[in-house]
């Protein structure tokens, strides 16, 4: 029988997705093209395409993903270290940058159907593959029952995440122009979302399982 996820394993789970939804990656910069092309409601409208694009990730995780972990527990550590290992080199990029000066290149080319190119840009970013695959089973609790249904609040909870991060970048740059990701600012970001993904690592490599 299904016992409701514990409280705090989707709070340890958002911890641990936070930093990656708020690295700057496909996503965000074509949320941020498209905030500084179209204005708010263009970047709204990027924003729905894409979550829209991570509700396929989560159908696929659902439907089958978690059941063969289940059957493996050689699959479940061989993608355990594959997701610490991706986390670890997501870290190295961003504290690399973060010592070096130069803003993001933000291209300014608007798109007609937002929507759309937002939903393609999600379902094909490497960031939302590797997450879902190496990432999110990590965090399903197999003692509790119905993984599959786990997996969907594990997904609801990063789709949520990113609704209120994207839609906040996509207002804030709407207003303020691509300045919002340049500079020192631009490198604040990067080292702090560096060093949360570095310990999101280390906690995933030492909790016990």
């Amino acid at each position: 029988m299904f016992r409701a996820m514990n409280i705090d394993t989707l709070l340890l789970f958002s911890l641990t997705v936070l930093p990656l939804v708020c690295t700057p990656g496909p996503d965000i910069l074509f949320i941020a093209s498209q905030a500084i092309a179209g204005g708010t409601a263009a970047s709204l409208r990027a924003t729905a395409g894409i979550i829209l694009g991570y509700t396929i990730h989560s159908a696929l995780v659902a439907l089958g993903l978690a059941a063969l972990i289940a059957a493996s527990p050689l699959l479940f550590e061989a993608i355990r270290w594959g997701g610490i290992a991706y986390l670890l080199y997501i870290a190295f990029k961003l504290l690399r940058a973060a010592l070096h000066s130069g803003g993001l290149e933000i291209s300014a080319v608007p798109v007609r159907n937002q929507l759309a190119r937002g939903f393609l840009t999600s379902l094909l970013n490497p960031k939302g593959m590797m997450l879902y695959i190496a990432i999110l089973p990590q965090f399903i609790d197999h003692e509790r029952g119905n993984a599959p249904l786990q997996a969907i609040l594990l997904s609801a909870t990063f789709m949520v995440l990113c609704s209120l991060v994207y839609a906040a970048i996509g207002m804030a740059l709407g207003r303020v122009g691509s300045a919002g990701l340049k500079g020192d600012r631009r490198r604040l970001m990067d080292g702090m979302a560096g060093g949360m993904i570095l310990g999101a690592a280390g906690f995933m490599a030492l909790a016990s399982h």
